[in-house]
């Protein structure tokens, strides 16, 4: 069975759930804006940049998650992915992916941004399995502002897709990654047929010299 794999934030969204719902708390008042969005915008350019320490940027993005109970997060993230995720979901996007829901392909995203982030929005892309980050919950459905096992960011990302597949039964034999960053390219590389979306330079060149097509799903291709 053939698989479709997605990155999320700037892949089939135009912009980055992380860097938004941090915005989007900023603006309501959860967190002290000016700060806040100054530590964002740091973490966001070291991750375009390939040099985010990944469990720095997590003890930071979960901390709010921590700090509130999950009912209020539950109310604020409804309010976020009306606001801010649909706007950037494009009728290209979900082309893409109902043209491999036609074809009878096992539909998963894989992503390095938190699970309480990313479900609700792969709920709303209609994408069933949901590979992310997975920040630590207390059996009240509380959260810790820990990180659950391997963060799925760069070689932490091939590392849960393997334990997926081997826990699922299926493999990597006739598998599509769609990405548009380069902390994605060792799984890029992994499966049989790579997709840079809108890639950030590094990644083009990369795919440029590897002859890996070239997707655009936001904005003019020029």
């Amino acid at each position: 069975m053939a698989l479709a794999l997605f990155d999320l934030d700037n892949t089939l969204l135009a912009g980055d759930s992380d860097h938004a719902w941090m915005e989007f708390l900023a603006d309501v008042g959860v967190v002290d804006g000016l700060e806040h969005r100054r530590k964002n915008d740091l973490f966001y350019a070291q991750y375009q940049a390939g040099t985010l320490d990944i469990h720095e940027f997590l003890r930071f993005q979960l901390a709010p998650l921590a700090a509130h109970p999950r009912a209020v997060l539950d109310a604020w993230h409804r309010a976020y992915l009306q606001e801010r995720v649909l706007p950037m979901i494009s009728a290209r996007t979900r082309a893409l992916i109902e043209q491999h829901r036609q074809r009878g392909d096992v539909l998963v995203i894989i992503t390095a941004t938190n699970r309480f982030v990313t479900a609700p929005i792969a709920q709303e892309l209609g994408v069933e399995h949901l590979l992310a980050t997975e920040p630590e919950e207390r059996e009240d459905g509380s959260f810790t502002g820990g990180v659950l096992g391997i963060p799925c960011f760069r070689e932490g990302k091939v590392q849960r897709l393997r334990e997926w597949l081997q826990e699922t039964g299926l493999s990597l034999g006739e598998s599509t990654f769609y990405s548009d960053s380069h902390n994605d390219i060792a799984l890029l590389e992994a499966v049989r047929y790579p997709v840079a979306v809108d890639p950030d330079p590094i990644l083009r060149r990369h795919a440029e010299a590897q002859g890996w097509p070239i997707l655009h799903l936001h904005g003019d291709p020029h």
